[in-house]
C-alpha cells in the first residue's frame, strides 16, 4: 500500500474545496486508515460518539485554539458544509437587527455573500469592482464605508 503513495505524481491545485495536503499527512492518515491508534477500527468505521472521535475533537479544537490565540473562556464550534454556508452564519450571528453589514464586492464570492446577507439585514455596498469585470481590488479611498458597520 505505501509504494502507491510513493508513484503518486505531486500536482498544484487552485481550485476551490479540499487543498493539497503536506505527503506526512497523507503518510499518517495512509497508516491509520485500517487500523487508527491500534483500536482495531479505521477511524473512518469510529463512531462519533466514541472516545476515539472525542479524543479527535478535543486535540483539533486545543490546536485550533492556540493557533488563534483563543482563550479558554470560549470553545470552538466544528460544523459541516461549504464556503458558502458561511455566508448566511455570518450575518446571523453578527447583523443585529438596527444596523447594517459593509460588503466590498469583488467578485462572484462577494456577490454571493451579499445576497445572503440581504436576506437576513440590511447590507451597503461599500465598493464594487463589477464595472471593471472584477479585475481589481478597490483602495481603501475607494470605500464608502458606513458610519457604525457591524462588520466590513
Amino acid at each position: 500500500m505505501g509504494d502507491n503513495l510513493q508513484q503518486i505524481t505531486s500536482v498544484y491545485n487552485f481550485n476551490p474545496g479540499p487543498a493539497i495536503l503536506p505527503r506526512p499527512v497523507l503518510e499518517q492518515v495512509q497508516a491509520e486508515l485500517l487500523d487508527y491508534h491500534s483500536t482495531g477500527l479505521s477511524i473512518l468505521e469510529a463512531s462519533h460518539r466514541g472516545q476515539e472521535y472525542e479524543e479527535i475533537n478535543q486535540q483539533a479544537e486545543e490546536r485550533l485554539k492556540r493557533l488563534l490565540g483563543v482563550g479558554d473562556d470560549y470553545r470552538v464550534l466544528f460544523v459541516q458544509g461549504g464556503a458558502s454556508q458561511q455566508f448566511g452564519m455570518i450575518p446571523m450571528n453578527f447583523l443585529a437587527e438596527g444596523t447594517v453589514a459593509d460588503y466590498i464586492v469583488t467578485g462572484s464570492w462577494s456577490e454571493k455573500a451579499l445576497e445572503e446577507a440581504s436576506k437576513i439585514g440590511r447590507t451597503h455596498v461599500a465598493a464594487s469592482t463589477k464595472d471593471s469585470g472584477y479585475r481589481r481590488v478597490p483602495t481603501t479611498v475607494q470605500l464608502e464605508l458606513s458610519p457604525d458597520p457591524a462588520y466590513v
